[in-house]
């Protein structure tokens, strides 16, 4: 079954002066226009299409590809307000809504939001939301430590960065485990620190111990082989430096560097690292 709000491979079922019409199960023929065609388009071609309802309630296909869609958290810039909401620019000629009730606080022209994209039940139409809490899962976590998931990082805070994991639960990545530039709605993977028994989720950006090390030395490795096979950060150089060039702790550069030195792929010199 087609899925509004969501990609699709849709197999066409009629060519027309207006497009391609796709056969979208339940929901019918969907239009797909011209300006979304190609000249070797046939009956029975699949085509990856999104669908969405437009600005004259008429449910059509592109292949154009929004920044988001349904059911994911992603951060998008306001370019628009007024009775209605806000208007978030998606990808997309027809601007995603915001309405007023879906605000967390009211939203401003030129500033990025952390939302929610959904399909208004009411209106088949894709809306969005920064009240994100309430599309998060109400029952407590249940990962264990050091289990990779996913991440999708929202706001600073005091303490770090709060991040959204795998779509279900807020978790929280420490000051000092942040050794990157990070941005609200950036997606990345990460690793479950602590589960606390207050049922908050502590997060960290790389793997504890040797998984760690194992994580970071092909980084290194690739480094070091396209640049003429040396780096010039060492024992001596600053966390600062090294944080900035590889985005990893110090004592993370370290122990890796050690690692490679037991295998035989590096050599330490005074102001660097050699590929061996």
């Amino acid at each position: 079954m087609a899925d509004i709000g969501k990609f699709n491979t849709l197999p066409v079922i009629a060519l027309s002066a207006n497009g391609a019409y796709l056969d979208g199960d339940e929901l019918g023929e969907i239009l797909l226009p011209n300006r979304y065609t190609s000249p070797d388009l046939q009956p029975e071609t699949l085509v990856d299409v999104f669908l969405y309802v437009d600005s004259l309630d008429r449910l059509v296909a592109t292949t154009e590809k929004p920044y988001g869609q349904a059911g994911e958290f992603v951060s998008l810039e306001c370019v628009a307000t007024n009775k209605l909401g806000a208007f978030l620019n998606w990808g997309l000629p027809k601007d995603l809504l915001v309405p007023h009730n879906n605000q967390h606080k009211a939203m401003e022209v030129g500033k990025r939001y952390l939302v929610y994209i959904y399909v208004d039940q009411r209106t088949e139409r894709l809306v969005a939301s920064s009240k994100l809490d309430k599309y998060l899962d109400v029952w407590p976590a249940d990962y264990k430590n050091g289990e990779e998931v996913s991440l999708t990082i929202g706001s600073r805070t005091d303490l770090g960065f709060k991040a959204i994991v795998n779509n279900k639960h807020w978790g929280l990545i420490y000051k000092t485990e942040v050794h990157q530039q990070l941005r609200t709605g950036q997606k990345m993977k990460g690793y479950i620190k602590k589960m606390r028994e207050d049922g908050r989720i502590d997060l960290q950006l790389a793997r504890s111990g040797k998984g760690k090390v194992n994580d970071f030395s092909q980084i290194l490795l690739d480094y070091l082989a396209n640049n003429k096979g040396y780096c010039p950060l060492h024992d001596k150089s600053s966390p600062d430096e090294i944080s900035e060039v590889f985005g990893v702790s110090k004592k993370a550069f370290k122990q890796t560097i050690g690692h490679l030195m037991k295998q035989g792929k590096v050599v330490i010199e005074p102001n660097g690292v050699r590929l061996k």
